[in-house]
């Protein structure tokens, strides 16, 4: 080990730790907000970590067997800025760090992940970075499992803070790595019993080492400011068959002499005044942001440590097979096998040749068959609902912890859980996760879905019982709001098919835009096939097209997605036998459709006709496509407990209902 860390008793250690917190405390002040305490309390854990037990290589941040290392506690966020500058990554440069919080600087508030190299995901929603990294471990643990250890074998550490652990998501996800025996998980613990109200005994007083013993994890705990103990602790924490927490007793803000162990030093700068005096009680006599060529040296060095761990990876991993080789690299590029678009033609030509009526979340399973065939990177699960979700298929094994060869992950009543470990599985690089649950319980997922979306990582959440349309579980399990509310999401695309070949091509769709999570909004009721002619195209992927059409121009445009594309069919028959001439349009994503050039738009949507949507949720926000005068189909109250045929008719969601009132905004 390169000096100084072959000696913690060294001065420089110290002085190395002390560089984070001068960072830390005169970003902050610099920018006149921020959150110093954090950085400043955890810097003596992190010098050890990176300096000592981290693998990584700043100029290879993808390598693909690096350690992990989550920040939870993203407000925090000048420890990791200050780590990935000291330690020589591209980005941040010293003047972004100088830049902290301001306009497109890659130092947000919260680290975004995409924004710096070395920065694993994006955290800051307290208890998301936690959760977010049990997804890591388990993708890990599963290309281990699939490639061995030459290829795939590392540690995920997470430093989470009082925070982290209250928000309800961290008990999830340390339910669930404790039953996973994720012993490729370490939890540094920043235990400084300080919240931005002040002590947490105001708001808290459960302990902490018990809970996750409960939850199956080995706990230990050090003096977050003794080197040696740090050190210690992190070694054994390697050894362990467990995940592991590490608890890190510390002092906020460690080093202010007034503000130290104080609220004052966790949510605001510290002052000048106060900067000051801290700069004399760490004997750090230079001036603001400037690091002694000797501090910034070892830290380089630490980073460089890291060239010779990669390098050697890249020598093992040239010697495995060939096949392994090329389906790794594979992967990693985020590329698809060859035949994944033929394979999906193939089976909607049959299903042209054979129509199915079947509920769309039917559907998603066919369809599934298809793609967990073709791709064996994709991980399906489901919030202990596999049997109504259908995302379990015939080819899938269980994931368990004696087992990291399946492919299948129970997830338990877990939602926000099983969101967040989705948002790490994809993060890992290797994986295509998709996981199921009702609709309505999207309320529970949300936090998780919309880092899908700022992350832009292609997550699937497979989503059921989408309507009323799911009947006597009545108002609490029906969605209303839900599907519009999501599409009012920036950065996700959100699916709503109306058959069996829509939801294959929604599918397909799904899996090869990576670059955007997706939703499939899936029916509980039996549907017919709408699509029975053959296409070479994937029509979903306009978002919206013509479905059906008159002769001539059109007299009213009846704009349908999901189970009530059926309704405008049979709405356009009546109104045909009438004279009256009725498009429907199927839109089963809106996103696509909005992506669509103008021309295609208004060729499907033309100006001057009346135009009709029919969804069965609210019907705010499909003015967008059928203007203030047309008519809105849906429900603005929440639903009720019946059967499905007897919510259609008391809504008004039916053949007659929608005929009767097109007939009578056309007469008047």
């Amino acid at each position: 080990m390169s000096e100084p860390f072959d000696d913690l008793d060294a001065p420089l250690v110290q002085t190395m730790a002390n560089a984070i917190r001068a960072l830390s405390m005169d970003a902050v002040q610099k920018a006149n907000s921020g959150h110093p305490g954090m950085p400043m309390g955890m810097a003596d854990v992190a010098t050890i970590l990176f300096g000592r037990h981290l693998r990584f290589d700043p100029k290879r941040p993808d390598w693909s067997n690096r350690d992990r290392f989550v920040l939870s506690a993203g407000h925090g966020s000048m420890l990791i800025y200050s780590l990935l500058y000291l330690t020589g990554y591209a980005s941040p440069t010293l003047d972004d760090i100088k830049n902290f919080r301001q306009l497109h600087s890659p130092t947000a508030g919260h680290p975004e992940f995409g924004e710096a190299p070395g920065i694993e995901t994006t955290t800051g929603p307290l208890g998301q970075g936690l959760a977010t990294a049990v997804g890591m471990a388990i993708a890990e643990r599963m290309d281990n499992a699939e490639f061995g250890d030459t290829v795939t074998d590392h540690k995920t550490y997470v430093l989470a803070g009082d925070g982290c652990l209250m928000e309800g998501v961290s008990q999830e996800a340390i339910s669930l790595a404790g039953h996973l025996r994720l012993k490729n998980l370490i939890v540094l613990w920043d235990d400084n019993s300080i919240s931005i109200d002040g002590g947490t005994d105001l708001a808290t007083s459960e302990d902490i080492p018990a809970r996750f013993e409960a939850a199956g994890w080995t706990v230990s705990a050090c003096d977050g400011h003794d080197f040696e103990a740090i050190d210690a602790a992190i070694a054994e924490a390697q050894t362990s068959d467990q995940p592991v927490l590490i608890a890190c007793k510390t002092t906020i803000g460690f080093g202010a002499p007034n503000k130290a162990g104080t609220a004052g030093a966790h949510g605001a700068p510290l002052g000048d005044d106060e900067i000051a005096l801290t700069r004399d009680a760490l004997d750090w006599p230079h001036a603001p942001f400037d690091i002694p060529g000797d501090v910034l040296d070892a830290w380089r060095a630490v980073g460089a440590r890291g060239a010779a761990a990669s390098a050697a990876w890249d020598k093992a991993f040239a010697k495995v097979g060939a096949d392994v080789r090329a389906e790794f690299t594979r992967r990693l590029n985020g590329e698809l096998p060859e035949g994944f678009a033929a394979s999906m033609q193939d089976y909607i030509a049959g299903l042209v040749a054979d129509p199915q009526k079947v509920a769309t979340r039917k559907a998603s399973q066919m369809a599934l068959e298809v793609v967990n065939g073709q791709l064996a990177e994709t991980v399906g699960g489901s919030a202990d609902l596999t049997g109504s979700n259908l995302t379990k298929t015939s080819d899938l094994t269980v994931l368990s912890a004696d087992d990291f060869g399946g492919r299948y992950i129970h997830y338990g009543i877990r939602e926000f859980g099983m969101a967040a470990a989705m948002n790490g599985i994809a993060l890992y690089g290797t994986r295509i996760p998709y996981g199921g649950t009702f609709l309505v319980f999207t309320d529970y997922a949300r936090p998780a879905m919309r880092l899908s979306a700022l992350m832009k990582q292609g997550v699937v959440y497979v989503m059921t019982h989408d309507s009323i349309g799911l009947g006597e579980d009545g108002p609490t399990h029906q969605p209303i709001e839900h599907v519009m509310s999501l599409r009012a999401m920036p950065g996700i695309d959100v699916y709503r098919p109306a058959d069996v070949v829509e939801t294959a091509e929604c599918w397909q769709l799904a899996i090869e835009n990576r670059d955007r999570p997706s939703v499939l909004s899936l029916s509980r009721q039996g549907l017919p096939q709408v699509r029975l002619q053959a296409s070479s195209e994937n029509r979903s992927a306009r978002g919206a097209y013509v479905l059906r059409d008159g002769d001539g121009a059109p007299d009213v445009v009846l704009i349908a997605t999901g189970s009530e594309v059926e309704i405008a069919l049979g709405a356009a028959d009546t109104l045909s036998k009438e004279g009256i001439k009725a498009r429907v349009v199927s839109m089963p994503c809106s996103e696509h459709f909005d992506r669509q050039d103008a021309d295609y738009r208004a060729s499907v949507l033309p100006d001057g006709v009346l135009k009709a949507s029919i969804e069965a949720g609210t019907t705010f926000g499909w003015e967008r496509y059928v203007g203030q005068d047309g008519l809105r189909f849906g429900i603005d109250s929440f639903g009720a407990s019946a059967p499905a045929g007897a919510l259609f008719e008391y809504f008004g969601l039916t053949v007659g209902a929608v005929a009767d009132k097109i007939r009578h905004a056309l007469a008047s």
